[in-house]
């Protein structure tokens, strides 16, 4: 990286010297205006409209220009006689909660690098506006304009955030913030849900520039001489809501779809999402009872033949107990006859 300013950091009676540093680069794909027939570069050159010469940039000053054809034109030498007393120092005026200041104030970001001895002061700066929780608010002066900007820590680097001046933001009149539009509570509710199905940690590097690196593949494909292969088209944009509440809830049912997770019980109007999902349901359902009848009539045929068998089996059973002692009991009686003694006379 270059430095593009240098001057020091006034904090108190501690002067600490930096570099000061672009933090950002826009990565858009550049290109030249040329010539359809025969790609010749279209130039551009800077001639008066009252001498028609061409002019060179030696030779160009800056005009304010007044009303009625009148111009007032100014040097380079009444710019540098203009009183910056920030023209080579970031003066820090004071510290601030950094949620006091509104993001739409940012404008560009510069990263500070300490210079020479001032290594030891600039960790000192920076450890202790960590600490502190705060940013500093500051003035400074590039590329010959007084700026107020924050100064903040930022992967153990100092930050310098340059911001627009109150006046430099616009005002917001539009028609419909003097309309009294009413939003009804449920649809506020389900905005809301909405809302915690689709929230997340912000992480920078989930997200793609897909529109540059589209082209990027078709600058690549000219250049090898291939056909361009065309990237898959997206999902369409939805129309315009008829029902907002039912909007709501098919965007609701959808966020949650794609986290994997259930959707709600079924209270409200189905959506194309929960119909479909009922569907499958009603589907399962059908076919638990049917499975279950098969079941309980295949039990009930093999209950009868069962109970039959074991029916069977005991007349068999008592048949047999009846018959035994029948056969043992004359035999017995005979053998004890036998046995008897005799009587003598």
């Amino acid at each position: 990286m270059r430095a593009i300013w240098k001057g020091a950091v006034s904090f108190g009676l501690v002067s600490i010297g930096v570099k000061v540093y672009s933090a950002t680069e826009e990565k858009d794909i550049r290109f030249h205006q040329v010539h359809r027939e025969d790609g010749g570069r279209i130039r551009y050159k800077r001639t008066c409209s009252v001498c028609g010469e061409e002019v060179t940039y030696d030779d160009i000053a800056k005009g304010y220009d007044i009303g009625g054809g009148e111009m007032v034109i100014l040097t380079d030498e009444d710019f540098a006689e203009l009183p910056l007393t920030t023209s080579h120092a970031i003066d820090v005026l004071e510290f601030v909660p950094a949620e006091q200041v509104d993001p739409i104030l940012y404008n560009k970001a510069y990263f500070l690098e300490p210079e020479g001895s001032a290594t030891k002061p600039y960790v000192l700066l920076r450890d202790a506006l960590a600490d502190s929780e705060r940013v500093a608010i500051v003035k400074v002066a590039l590329r010959q304009r007084e700026q107020l900007a924050t100064l903040r820590v930022r992967e153990g680097v100092l930050l310098l955030n340059t911001m627009l001046w109150p006046d430099e933001v616009r005002q917001p009149d539009f028609g419909f913030l003097d309309e009294d539009l009413k939003v009804r509570p449920p649809e506020l509710a389900m905005a809301s849900s909405l809302i915690d199905s689709m929230a997340g940690e912000f992480e920078p590097d989930a997200f793609t520039d897909d529109y540059r690196a589209a082209l990027q593949e078709v600058i690549d494909a000219k250049i090898e001489g291939r056909e361009v292969v065309q990237p898959e088209e997206e999902e369409a944009a939805p129309a315009a809501a008829v029902d907002l509440m039912a909007a709501l809830k098919a965007s609701v049912e959808r966020a949650r779809a794609a986290r994997g997770e259930a959707p709600e019980g079924g209270a409200g109007e189905p959506t194309p999402i929960s119909a479909a999902r009922s569907a499958q349901k009603a589907a399962k359902v059908t076919k638990a009872p049917a499975k279950k009848a098969a079941e309980k009539k295949a039990t009930a045929k093999k209950a009868p033949a069962k109970k039959a068998a074991e029916k069977k089996a005991e007349p068999a059973k008592k048949t047999a107990a009846k018959k035994t002692p029948a056969k043992k009991a004359p035999a017995k009686k005979a053998a004890e006859k036998k046995a008897a003694p005799r009587k003598t006379a």
